[in-house]
């Protein structure tokens, strides 16, 4: 079990949430795909609603306005302790606010931004909240990553804002994101071979015990795999799109190595 209680680090995926067209539908196909449960807010939020997974905010949703016409995506939100700083570094660094700064009162203050290569973030700076309570367990975030197509530009305006080390894997286009020692998400570089409609984006990772058998369930609840199921040293994953048209994706760890 991996729960916390303190705030992340600065640069850390700290939260990931989604503003949806139905959120009882959201309710119900997340429910029973990961057990979640739920807290929902009152009217002062706009019946913001916290999933739950042994009774510790794991993520979150909204409902959008009926006249907006923004797509349904999940967002990873990265910790800062101070917000406007990061803003300000957002801005001197090509970046773009989306949604100035909210103040939630006690839980906390927050923004969406846009990197430079077009890829849509969150900031959150905690207050009584400091994100996912639990992580790295089924049913939960265990893992974050930008895929863009300009992963030096990517990574270059994340170490100026966020002050990360970086780690490239060798033979693979892939960079680790790490603070103070410790490796918090990745920048993957797109090739050629994916859909050039397909934009910059972060993608969030929900730990499953059974990746193929998430996948059936999924589809049972009116989910659509996309692609292939896929095995690496990091486990075995997928590729799903909700019934409202987010996309995320579910792994299952490898089995443990003994002692």
């Amino acid at each position: 079990m991996s729960e916390l209680n303190a705030p992340y680090a600065p640069g850390t995926p700290a939260w990931v949430d989604m503003m949806t067209t139905d959120r009882v539908a959201t309710m119900e196909f997340y429910g029973a795909l990961f057990g979640w449960d739920f807290e929902i807010g009152g009217p002062e939020t706009g019946r913001y609603t916290m999933a739950l997974v042994r009774g510790r905010p794991v993520a979150g949703f909204g409902e959008m306005p009926r006249d907006a016409m923004f797509p349904v995506v999940w967002t990873t939100y990265l910790a800062t302790d101070d917000l406007d700083e990061s803003l300000e570094r957002i801005a001197a660094t090509g970046g773009k606010v989306l949604v100035p700064e909210f103040d939630t009162g006690g839980p906390g203050r927050g923004a969406i931004a846009v990197d430079p290569t077009g890829a849509a973030f969150g900031l959150w700076e905690a207050g009584e909240h400091i994100g996912a309570y639990v992580v790295n367990e089924p049913g939960a975030v265990v893992w974050n990553e930008l895929a863009t197509r300009d992963p030096d530009g990517a990574t270059g305006f994340y170490r100026e804002v966020f002050e990360f080390d970086l780690e490239p894997l060798p033979d693979f286009p892939y960079t680790q994101l790490q603070v103070a020692g410790h490796t918090v998400g990745g920048v993957f570089g797109m090739d050629d071979g994916i859909p050039a409609e397909i934009p910059a984006h972060w993608m969030t990772y929900f730990q499953v015990s059974d990746v193929d058998g998430t996948l059936d369930r999924a589809r049972d609840l009116g989910g659509i795999p996309v692609g292939a199921v896929a095995d690496s040293l990091f486990g075995r994953f997928a590729t799903v799109g909700d019934p409202m048209g987010a996309t995320f994706k579910v792994i299952q760890p490898p089995p443990s190595t003994p002692g």
